[in-house]
């Protein structure tokens, strides 16, 4: 049996929960039928002669070696490398050297983001300084929304003038404007408050400045500034689409970008009173001003959440006493428990404040969470006692704990009490007396949380962890390099006024193609990670999945940790080194999964990595020991390389940078073949290209070249039999050149979607070389590596499978051995098929008269790849299926052997369906009422909800009220609970002992004993499986490759949950000034009432308390 690592360091002894007695009897069975087994023939076994079957194997190999040779010309290919070896030079790759250039590139980049941004913040400040409040501002703008929208008349609607908007391929083929700004609003922010009128108009100043950002660094993508108010001016104008609902839920102010720039780091208990007066509406409020604020947090950010009534409890009892980081996991687990909460007895808040300001002293001594502001949120209907002797002991004088209280409800009478708490702890008091108020609301204490920094006029750089963009409606992982724009004007010093936030994305997969692919070999490849341990960008980051036809970001996308990717690090060594900014190596020997999970790799990677500056963000460069370690350097002419370059048949990785194609308009619409001809023809010279790799792809295409005649004459003077053989010839260089060859006319290939962009596993990209060169390269020169692809999703069901083999071509110079390429041919299974059946009529000589062949009815024949996946197989519906669902016996003998080892791998980023909770499976049966009050809950709280979201909440300034509407957060929508859900599992992969050539033996079933034996298919990946097949040996359960879900018991899993892993806190913390203004600490909000509101009383009164809990 192979290895069977377990989890990471931070997901150490999983303790699954105990195995069911049905497959410990499975384990027995097994167990006691394989300590029988028998090598020797018994009564009632079929005789398969040993030396019979070697021949087949031999044969079937030398025919597919034949066959593989001719139409690949891979032999050529060798003999052509083999000629230039003595002009050739293989470099050993210096991974340090490597790490620190990628790094210092990467630096220079992402400066000129910032500089960018910095020169956004210098006018934004300016404008305002400069500009005078003016109630009665009127002025229009380029509303997003309404932008080029016409009335009835034909004439443009108000806020909607002509705005011109093209296409443009550096953003994403979408219709912007690159000369102007658009301006976003949400729902319920009104596009004519002058407070927003104000700001939109200041704001204009910002429009020069965009412009002139882009034109001096054509690599910035989208600019913006989001305003405290609410709009969102973004750069270039681009029109914006309500949702199918007609809403804009996009509010710039609950963005991770905006959030992180505006507030230095948190530690934030909040406290939510359950007590009985808080049934019904205002727990519904209670409960979406608690979901607003977990929505303001972030990685660097740490919370608690503690409900109380006549005693407290933490709505998580695994998180008691203490703080855990906000990240996207702890929130949204939060999320779901606080919708859980149900009300009822007394409030007593004294104990539940006195217990989250321990929390907090404690993590503080400790030094443990932000180390930066810590806050208590204090949300209730306001009937509070006892506070005072509570708020002397824990915070006064100094006021290090800022509480901030949220007043739920439209009654008043403790309005007064809650200001009170509010503004003798520098805190901020509100009233939130609908639903549509809590956004606004909540928003006020990240301003106040903002005034140290705003009075210090502290412009620090925040760089976001990467999220997925939803300007763009694209889904491409991004990160932002975001600042703080501030009032400068000294009257309003004190009050440290904060405008907005100015920000820039920077394109993940842009920054990383500033490590060239070509550069690490093979199997190696770059990674980014941030100051928390969350992957910025890794090859085997997989943030999104499939439900039903459209691809979805996994709820944990981007708070994937190091070592849930790079989990083979179980004592964390590399995760610490790079969290902590640290430049140096480390060597992991490392399972790598291929083919979606189907292959592993077993490698000995070397990690290099350091920090880039100005950042939280570390890099990583991977190396495979052996090939991957080195460089092979050849050397030719332009113009022969060129006339090489230019034949039909040969394209460039599409991904990779051979010339910068992305910044110019006039290179968008090329190439990057066609951009690498106009560079070395001198045909434009304002073409930027990387020479290195130029000259390699120029040597590579002069080496190739034979391949085009050699193919040619091959296809001109092929017989109609042979086009049954191969579809294609193929071929690959380091250099990410390709080749391809047909035989066949086009309509007639058996897989279109092989080596188009449409199957990437196939394709150089920016992340990977093609499956069939990353295969070859693991395997001895001149061994043929076969791999099954079957036709994929239901369009094409009939579709005939096609066999890809490949092998590769080493050259070796001074001792060291580079791989310069891996040449194949795509073969119709129908050719596979027929030699292998050809094959296994022959009989030696000394065996007498011939035995009995495969496609007799005692014998059953397999053909497995490496991993035990059937290539041949009498029954055409066993081919591509794993050996061990078809015969669980005969995998579970070689197993047994060590024919085949289990490899056992872990994915920390799979999706599961979560298992299906009953409370109790009688109660319908005991208690028809209680299914009839659960179905009359479920109405009726559906009916207040519609009625909710019919109706606008809220009331607003003046008479413009009705034109404001409002949305019902949709986290409070009844939503049907998701299909799949982040989970760990195992899964097993099965991996032939390549030393064990061939084997035999019996299987005790018994009945009888079921025979077989195993022969390697020489010069190939291939085995060829005989066995018996009138042995009956169905007593053995299959053996299957499903993966399974690792299960954590309660303590495990609580361990877990509660674990502090390394973190690096950022640099700037801004808690306190002394010349803040505490008793800006807030007042009542407006109470009008509406239709929902006098509707509940009534609703109140009709159903049972327990119904509006």
């Amino acid at each position: 049996m192979g290895t069977m690592p377990g989890p990471p360091s931070n997901h150490t002894d999983p303790s699954p929960i105990p195995v069911t007695w049905a497959s410990l009897r499975k384990t027995a069975i097994l167990l006691c039928l394989l300590s029988s087994t028998s090598l020797s023939p018994t009564w009632g076994q079929v005789r398969i002669p040993v030396e019979t079957v070697k021949l087949w194997a031999d044969t079937f190999g030398r025919d597919l070696y034949d066959t593989v040779t001719k139409y690949s010309g891979s032999l050529l290919l060798q003999k052509k490398y083999k000629d230039v070896e003595s002009s050739l030079k293989i470099k050993e790759v210096d991974g340090l050297e490597l790490v620190r250039k990628f790094s210092e590139d990467m630096e220079t980049m992402l400066r000129r983001k910032v500089e960018a941004v910095q020169n956004l913040v210098e006018a934004a400040e300016e404008a305002d300084l400069n500009h005078e409040f003016n109630e009665s501002l009127v002025f229009n703008y380029y509303n997003s929304v309404l932008l080029n929208e016409k009335d009835s008349s034909g004439a443009y609607v108000e806020l909607g003038a002509e705005f011109l908007l093209e296409a443009n391929a550096h953003f994403s083929d979408l219709l912007v404007n690159t000369t102007l700004s658009s301006v976003q609003l949400p729902t319920n922010v009104y596009n004519k408050d002058p407070d927003i009128l104000n700001g939109i108009y200041m704001s204009e100043a910002l429009n020069a400045v965009f412009v002139e950002n882009f034109q001096r660094d054509p690599t910035l993508t989208w600019q913006y500034f989001g305003s405290s108010t609410g709009f969102f001016r973004i750069y270039p104008g681009i029109k914006w689409t309500p949702d199918e609902n007609g809403v804009i839920t996009f509010d710039c102010r609950n963005r991770g970008w905006y959030i992180q720039a505006a507030t230095s780091p948190k530690d934030i208990v909040i406290v939510v009173d359950t007590s009985g007066s808080m049934k019904g509406l205002r727990m519904t409020i209670a409960k979406h001003t608690v979901s607003t604020i977990l929505d303001t947090l972030g990685e660097n950010d740490f919370v608690n959440i503690i409900a109380y009534n006549d005693y407290i409890h933490y709505i998580e009892p695994c998180f008691k006493g203490i703080l855990v980081q906000a990240d996207r996991d702890n929130r949204e687990h939060f999320k779901q428990l606080v919708d859980e909460l149900m009300v009822k007895g007394v409030g007593v808040v004294d104990r539940a404040l006195r217990e989250a300001f321990q929390i907090l002293q404690q993590f503080q001594e400790a030094g443990q969470g932000s180390l930066c502001n810590q806050a208590i949120m204090l949300i209730t209907d306001g009937a509070v006692e006892d506070y005072e002797p509570v708020l002397e002991k824990y915070n006064w004088p100094d006021r290090k704990v800022r509480v901030f209280t949220y007043l739920i409800g439209r009654e008043v009478s403790f309005a007064d009490r809650l200001k009170w708490i509010a503004c003798n702890n520098k805190g901020y008091y509100t009233q939130i007396s609908t639903l549509a108020d809590a956004q606004e609301n909540v928003m006020e204490y990240l301003h106040v949380l903002s005034r140290p920094m705003v009075i210090n006029h502290d412009h620090d750089i925040t760089w976001t962890e990467a999220y997925i963009d939803s300007k763009a409606q694209s889904l491409a992982l991004l990160t932002t390099v975001a600042m703080p724009v501030f009032s400068k004007k000294n009257e309003t010093r004190s009050h440290g006024i904060l405008l907005g936030v100015v920000g820039s994305d920077v394109a993940l997969r842009e920054l990383m193609k500033l490590a060239p692919r070509y550069k690490l070999g093979v199997h190696g490849y770059a990674f980014l990670n941030t100051n928390n341990g969350y992957i910025l960008s890794h090859p085997d980051l997989r943030p999104l999945y499939r439900e039903g036809k459209k691809l979805k970001p996994k709820p944990n996308y981007n708070s994937v940790d190091l070592s849930e990717v790079e989990w083979e690090d179980q004592a964390g060594m590399l995760r610490t080194a790079m969290i902590n900014g640290e430049t140096g190596s480390l060597s992991m020997d490392v399972k790598v999964p291929l083919d979606r999970g189907k292959r592993v790799l077993f490698l000995t990677n070397d990690y290099f990595f350091t920090d880039i500056s100005d950042t939280p963000f570390s890099l990583g460069v991977v190396l495979s020991r052996g090939h991957g370690e080195y460089i092979l350097l050849g050397n030719t002419s332009v113009e022969e390389g060129l006339h090489d370059l230019l034949h039909p048949d040969l394209s460039l990785a599409g991904d990779w940078i051979y010339c910068i194609t992305d910044i110019d308009p006039e290179h968008r619409k090329l190439s990057q073949l066609e951009a690498v001809v106009r560079f070395l023809t001198q045909e434009d010279p304002a073409l930027e290209c990387d020479e290195e790799l130029l000259q390699e792809a120029l040597f590579d295409a002069v080496v190739t070249a034979p391949m085009e005649a050699y193919w040619t004459a091959l296809a001109l003077n092929s017989s109609d039999e042979s086009k049954q053989v191969v579809d294609m010839a193929f071929l690959g260089t380091r250099a990410g050149l390709l080749r391809s060859s047909l035989f066949v006319g086009s309509e007639k290939v058996s897989d279109k979607r092989f080596l188009t962009p449409a199957d990437e596993d196939s394709m150089f990209t920016l992340d990977h070389f093609p499956l069939w060169y990353r295969q070859a390269a693991e395997h001895p020169p001149g061994s043929m590596v076969f791999n099954l692809r079957s036709a994929e999703g239901p369009e094409s069901p009939n579709e005939p499978a096609v066999v890809t083999v490949s092998t590769a071509v080493a050259v070796s110079v001074d001792n060291r051995t580079a791989i310069a390429a891996a040449v194949g041919v795509q073969m119709r299974m129908e050719f596979l098929q027929h030699s292998f059946w050809a094959a296994t009529r022959q009989c030696g000589a000394a065996e007498g008269p011939c035995p009995e062949n495969c496609q007799d009815s005692d014998l059953d024949c397999f053909v497995v790849d490496n991993n035990g996946f059937i290539l041949i197989s009498e029954r055409p519906q066993e081919v591509g299926r794993f050996l061990g669902e078809v015969d669980g016996a005969l995998v579970t003998q070689l197993l047994s052997m060590g024919v085949f080892s289990q490899v056992t791998m872990y994915d920390y980023q799979a999706m599961c369906r979560p298992p299906t909770h009953h409370h109790s499976a009688s109660q319908p049966l005991v208690s028809p009422i209680s299914a009839i009050l659960s179905a009359t809950r479920w109405l009726m709280n559906e009916l207040l909800l519609l009625l909710l979201e019919w109706r606008a909440w809220g009331s607003w300034r003046g008479d413009h009220r009705a034109e404001a509407k409002t949305v019902f957060h949709h986290s409070h929508k009844h939503k049907k609970q998701d299909l799949l859900q982040p989970c760990d599992t195992a899964y097993p992969v099965f991996v032939h002992q390549t030393a064990v050539r061939e084997a035999n033996g019996t299987v005790e079933c018994r009945a009888c004993q079921k025979a077989f034996v195993m022969q390697q298919v020489p010069s190939s990946n291939l085995l060829l499986l005989v066995t018996d097949r009138t042995c009956d040996c169905s007593i053995f359960p299959p053996v299957l490759r499903e993966a399974e879900e690792v299960k954590y018991n309660a303590s495990v899993k609580c361990d877990r949950m509660r674990s502090q892993k390394l973190r690096r806190r950022p640099d700037a913390c801004h808690a306190f000034h002394p010349e803040e203004n505490a008793q800006d600490c807030g007042g009542a909000s407006d109470t009008s009432a509406s239709l929902p509101l006098l509707l509940l009383p009534l609703w109140a009164w009709v159903l049972p308390p327990q119904l509006l809990r």
